[in-house]
C-alpha cells in the first residue's frame, strides 16, 4: 500500500504548505492552489513537482481565466483584493498550468480506485457539501471507487458509504474549522489519518504586506487565519466562500 498525501485548498499560502514535512509515494491535490493569499508561484511549483494528480478548483479557474471576483463582503471580497496579484506575478507556464488541470480525474494508487474533484461530481468545481451522507451517495452513483478525494469546504470531512469513503482533508492555507494549523491527510494501510501541522501564519502575512494588499484585507486575513476560521463573523457562507 502506497503511502498518500492528500492535501486542498492551498490558496497561495506557501508557508503553510512548506509546514507539510511528510514522506509519501503519492500526492493528490484536490484544488484551490491559489487565491486569498499572495505567495502562488512556490504553491504552484510544489504541486507541479509533487502531485500524482491535481484538479482544478474554483479559485485556480478563476485566476487562470482572469475571473474577477464578484462583489460583496467577506471572502468575496478578500479575492478581489488578491486575486490581481496573481495576475501580476504568475508566469504564461503557470497560468497555462491552472488552466489545463482537469475537474475531475479518476486513478488507481496502492490498488486504490479513487475519484479526485473539489466539489463534488455532480458540480465539480462549486457544489458546497458537507456531512450529508445522503446528498453523497446520491452524488457517487454509478461510480465504482474506493475513495473520493474532495475539497473546497475547508473543513475536514470523513464519510464511510461503505464500499466507498469521502474524504476532505481539509484546508492548508485557510482553515475554517477552528483550528489555524495547516490541515491534511495521509492515506496509508487503509488508514485514514487526519494531521494538523503549525506554521508561520505571520510569514503569510508579511507576504501580503509585501505585495501591496490593501490594509483592510490584510487584517481580515489575520483574524481568519490565526483563528482558523473564527469568530462566527468571519465564517464563510456557501455564497462567500465562492
Amino acid at each position: 500500500m502506497s503511502r498518500i498525501l492528500l492535501v486542498a485548498d492551498i490558496h497561495s499560502n506557501w508557508s503553510a504548505l512548506s509546514a507539510i514535512q511528510e514522506d509519501f509515494d503519492a500526492c493528490i491535490v484536490a484544488g484551490d492552489i491559489v487565491d486569498y493569499g499572495t505567495n502562488p508561484i512556490p504553491c504552484i511549483e510544489w504541486v507541479r513537482k509533487n502531485a500524482t494528480v491535481a484538479v482544478r478548483g474554483n479559485h485556480d479557474h478563476a485566476v487562470a481565466q482572469r475571473v474577477a471576483a464578484r462583489s460583496g463582503a467577506g471572502f468575496r471580497a478578500l479575492a478581489a483584493a488578491t486575486r490581481p496579484v496573481h495576475w501580476d506575478l504568475l508566469r504564461p507556464s503557470q497560468m497555462k498550468y491552472l488552466a489545463r488541470l482537469p475537474v475531475m480525474q479518476q486513478v488507481e494508487i496502492g490498488g486504490l480506485k479513487i475519484l479526485v474533484v473539489h466539489g463534488t461530481p455532480r458540480d465539480p468545481m462549486d457544489e458546497y457539501l458537507r456531512e450529508d451522507k445522503s446528498a453523497w451517495r446520491n452524488r457517487l452513483e454509478g461510480l465504482d471507487v474506493d475513495l473520493v478525494c474532495v475539497g473546497h469546504t475547508h473543513h475536514p470531512m470523513y464519510l464511510d458509504l461503505g464500499d466507498t469513503q469521502v474524504i476532505n482533508p481539509g484546508s492548508v492555507g485557510q482553515p475554517r474549522d477552528g483550528d489555524a494549523r495547516a490541515a491534511y491527510v495521509i492515506i496509508e494501510n487503509n488508514e485514514v489519518m487526519f494531521k494538523r501541522v503549525t506554521y508561520n501564519i505571520e510569514e503569510s502575512i508579511k507576504n501580503m504586506r509585501v505585495n501591496g494588499i490593501d490594509r483592510w484585507a490584510i487584517e481580515l486575513t489575520e483574524q481568519l487565519l490565526r483563528s482558523g476560521g473564527h469568530p462566527d463573523s468571519f465564517r464563510g457562507t456557501e455564497a462567500d466562500a465562492q
